[in-house]
Order: structure tokens, then sequence, then C-alpha cells
């Protein structure tokens, strides 16, 4: 396998993980809520799929534990920001932190379990494709139900009525209100599906990416999956293209080193993280980067208070 090859091959299922926390993110945010705890919903998913799918033997299980995991603790900040009126920034962090002692508290015993994993699985025909099918259609399933979530987001989020009131939350929710529509309810749903996409991802993580369990193995992902979100201004499809690209970052280095190139392990450390800001925001438009007016009054408010 060529260099490229390995790379983009790496970018995808690499990036995975990412682009399902993200995509949920972007969900969330356009309701009109940032949830700075993506890292713990996809921790407790990542923790919640590897041992429902130690305990079970199978693998989907897992993953569907894994969302409902990640559901949970999203529901945790969505009652606090939504019901109690906390600081969303602030609240985030604390459920991050939330989910990093839960798993470190429950995860001991699985750090040396045995799990069933997903296992990569050629498309027919499409696994044929030259060069495009044994990067892109010779993955694990949990790979392929991200393809779908790309355009299913888009639909949802700009063609659905369901994504009409979602925007109107977090853009105008006065309007809302004077149509009759509850603004706090699809609030918690868009909260709480993010949450389930980020434990969607961590499940990725630990039972296909890595195929293990070990404390805070999420290492910053869900931080990724917003800055993502942010730089590319919650459109899905760019959403999925700036997750593959941290992924194609993280394979980078293992591929370098692998074919005996020399180069300092802190500076590959640091590749992926430079070059997806560096790119994202060369990419972005500033017309199309503006932010839902309820996202604007949380950083007006987190920065007055």
């Amino acid at each position: 396998m060529s260099l490229l090859s390995e790379v983009l091959t790496g970018g995808i299922t690499g990036g995975t993980s990412i682009q399902f926390a993200a995509q949920g993110e972007s969900i969330s945010e356009r309701g009109g809520v940032v949830n700075l705890g993506t890292e713990g919903s996809m921790l407790c998913g990542a923790l919640a799929a590897y041992a429902i799918a130690s305990k079970t033997g199978h693998p989907w299980f897992g993953a569907m534990a894994g969302a409902i995991a990640g559901g949970l603790l999203a529901f945790v900040h969505a009652y606090f920001v939504l019901s109690r009126k906390a600081n969303q920034l602030a609240t985030g962090l604390v459920v991050l932190f939330l989910g990093l002692g839960l798993t470190s508290l429950f995860g001991v015993d699985y750090v040396q379990a045995l799990a069933p994993s997903f296992r990569s699985t050629a498309i027919p025909l499409l696994s044929r494709i030259p060069f495009i099918g044994a990067i892109a259609f010779k993955q694990d399933m949990l790979v392929y139900l991200s393809y779908v979530l790309m355009p299913l987001s888009y639909w949802i989020i700009f063609r659905s009525r369901w994504g009409v009131l979602l925007r109107a939350a977090g853009e105008r929710s006065e309007v809302l209100t004077a149509h009759g529509h509850g603004v706090i309810s699809i609030q918690y749903i868009a909260v709480v599906v993010g949450g389930m996409l980020a434990g969607l991802g961590g499940a990725h993580l630990s039972i296909a990416y890595t195929n293990s369990w070990f404390e805070n193995m999420v290492q910053g992902r869900g931080f990724v999956a917003v800055a993502v979100v942010m730089f590319a201004a919650r459109q899905p499809f760019k959403v999925a293209a700036g997750s593959y690209l941290f992924g194609a970052a993280l394979a980078l280095s293992p591929a370098l080193q692998s074919r005996g190139y020399g180069i300092n392990q802190y500076a590959l450390d640091a590749v992926p993280y430079v070059v997806t800001i560096v790119v994202l925001i060369a990419l972005g438009r500033r017309q199309s980067n503006q932010i839902p007016e309820g996202l604007s009054k949380v950083f007006e408010a987190s920065i007055a208070g």
C-alpha cells in the first residue's frame, strides 16, 4: 500500500469517531446549545460499548449501549443549561469531568477484558473501484453508517420540518414560542441526539478502531469535534471533511514511522491539530460561518460574566 493510500484509509477509519461526535454537536449547536462535554459523552460511549460488547459478545449491542450512554450524559448537560439556566460553557466542562471520572471509576475492570469488535467488510463491486474502493469501501460497518449520516444530517437540518424548528430554536426562539412550539423540548432533543452520536463515536473508537478500552482513550477528540463544527460552520459535509482530515493527519505519523522517516515525534503529534485548524480556517467563508443567534448570546454572556 502506498503512503497516500495508507494515510487516506487511516483518515477515514480514524476520523469516523470524530465525525459522529461532530455531526451530533452540529445538531446541538443548530438548536442554540454548545456542548463542551462532547468529550465526556464519547468517553462514556466508548466504555459502555466495550463493556456491553464484552458481556454480550455482540458489537452491535455495544454500539447501541454507547449511544445510550452518550445520550444520558448529554441529558445531564441539557438539564442544567436548559432547565436550570446554567452557563453552557462551564457546565460542558463539568460534564466532561463527570464523564472522565465515571469512566475512570467503572472502566478499571475492562482494561484487560476482551470484547468482539467490528471488522473490515468489503462492499461488493464498490470495493473493486480502482484506488477509491480499497480506501473507502473496505471498512467496518460503523464507518459505512457514518457515510449515511452525512446526507441524513443535511436532510434533517435543512430539508425536514423538524430541522426548520431546530434552526429556529437556535436563531429566533421567540418566533417558535409565538407559534406555540416548545423551544426547550426541541433543544433537549437536539442535545441528547448530539450526545448519542458522540457516544456512537466513542463506541467506534473502542470496538472498531482500537479494539480496546483504557482510561481517557478519547484523548481530546471531543474537543476536536467541537472545533471542527465551529470552523466548518455546522455544515454536515464540511464537518465530515474536517473530521476525515484530522483522521488523515493522525494516520500520517505511523505511516511515516513505518517507512523509516526520521521526523521528530513531538512535531508529528502536533500535526493533526495544526493541519485541521489551518485548513478549516483557510476554507471557511465568513458569510457561512455566522453562528446562530442563540450561540452568540451564549458566548456574549460568558464574556460578560
